[in-house]
């Protein structure tokens, strides 16, 4: 069929997207997981143990994100989608209403990185193999 892809092509798109995500989440966890209290202090981060929970966690979802970018798969893609989509959710209501309160560089950050992130969302949902192509 003329203007379509082939189904190798969108899945490298799809592979493309896992790896980007993981290349978001991996830094984060490991930064937070590995926090120093001295850091912890400046940024405003209490109780310590959380910081490493929420860092544990990243790391996790990081690593499913590459295993899962090796044999991307309709359901893999889905969790991608949700996964980055929740993660914006959180992310942009607080950079939006304390605009005043975080510096300029911060919000730049945060925004750019739900923008990111919404972006490999929406690849993984339009590149997401069909069950009818297995067939």
């Amino acid at each position: 069929m003329p203007g379509t892809l082939p189904a190798r092509t969108l899945r490298d798109v799809l592979r493309a997207a896992f790896w980007l995500t993981a290349l978001v989440f991996l830094p984060a966890g490991l930064f937070l997981y590995f926090l120093s209290p001295e850091v912890a202090s400046i940024v405003g981060v209490s109780p310590l143990w959380l910081a490493r929970a929420s860092g544990g966690l990243l790391v996790a979802w990081g690593a499913f994100l590459i295993a899962a970018g090796v044999r991307p798969d309709g359901p893999g893609a889905f969790a991608l989608a949700g996964g980055n989509l929740l993660t914006v959710a959180a992310l942009v209501p607080p950079a939006l209403r304390l605009g005043d309160a975080l510096s300029a560089p911060v919000r730049t950050a945060l925004l750019s990185l739900a923008g990111v992130l919404t972006l490999t969302a929406i690849l993984g949902i339009l590149t997401a193999p069909s069950r009818r192509s297995r067939l």
